[in-house]
């Protein structure tokens, strides 16, 4: 019910600035036809990604999404992810640091990495303002790879920080441009991590900025 009220408050957007678009092109000045495409664009792309998350969720639930972990050395992994995020970054001149060396290898589905890594990164963006900073980290934790993702953003509140990876609970918090969300990205980190053996937690502080940190077995490290 909460995903499918956020779905459709997506449309209800795009369908009333494009109406408005259609009837009154004409008369609109140029900066109010590039606002009404930007807010379509945005809720088109906010639509997207939830359907994504949401049909991801469904095939997680039918057991119809397969396992398949492989060996692959996480911070290449890391790096390459990090590319498809740089252009949102950019237009908020959010600045991405990364610290990572070494070969550690980890044992993971890669599709179910990719999926966590670039959830939490679209979030730090998503949840940080113009000006901001994102620093991505991974370390070795005795027998797992421990991967951060910290952003200097909003933060969450502290009764909010346990509802976050739950389905039943209705927790949605507005990005810096107010970008929307109903948290099935997070849900998905979760079941995803936990399908490995690894856990996901968060640390985070209103006005100064959240970590997100999670776990993956390591293989090897050098």
């Amino acid at each position: 019910t909460i995903i499918g009220h956020d779905l459709g408050n997506h449309f209800n957007i795009i369908i009333g600035f494009s109406e408005v678009l259609l009837s009154s092109f004409r008369k609109l000045d140029e900066e109010k036809r590039e606002t009404h495409l930007r807010n379509i664009h945005n809720s088109s792309k906010q639509a997207h990604d939830l359907l994504g998350n949401l049909l991801t969720w469904a095939r997680l639930q039918r057991n119809a999404i397969l396992f398949n972990p492989e060996s692959f050395n996480v911070n290449d992994k890391i790096r390459e992810l990090i590319i498809f995020h740089e252009e949102a970054a950019l237009r908020k001149n959010i600045l991405i640091d990364v610290f990572t060396r070494g070969e550690m290898v980890i044992k993971a589905d890669i599709n179910m990495f990719a999926t966590v890594f670039r959830n939490l990164l679209a979030n730090a963006i998503k949840f940080t303002p113009t000006d901001g900073e994102i620093s991505i980290s991974s370390k070795q934790k005795q027998d797992f790879c421990e991967i951060i993702v910290q952003d200097t953003g909003v933060g969450i509140p502290e009764e909010n920080i346990e509802k976050i990876f739950r389905i039943d609970s209705n927790v949605s918090t507005k990005g810096t441009e107010g970008e929307k969300g109903t948290g099935l990205g997070l849900i998905l980190c979760k079941e995803f991590i936990e399908k490995h053996g690894g856990e996901i937690w968060v640390e985070s502080e209103v006005g100064k900025g959240s970590t997100f940190k999670f776990t993956i077995p390591i293989i090897g490290f050098k």
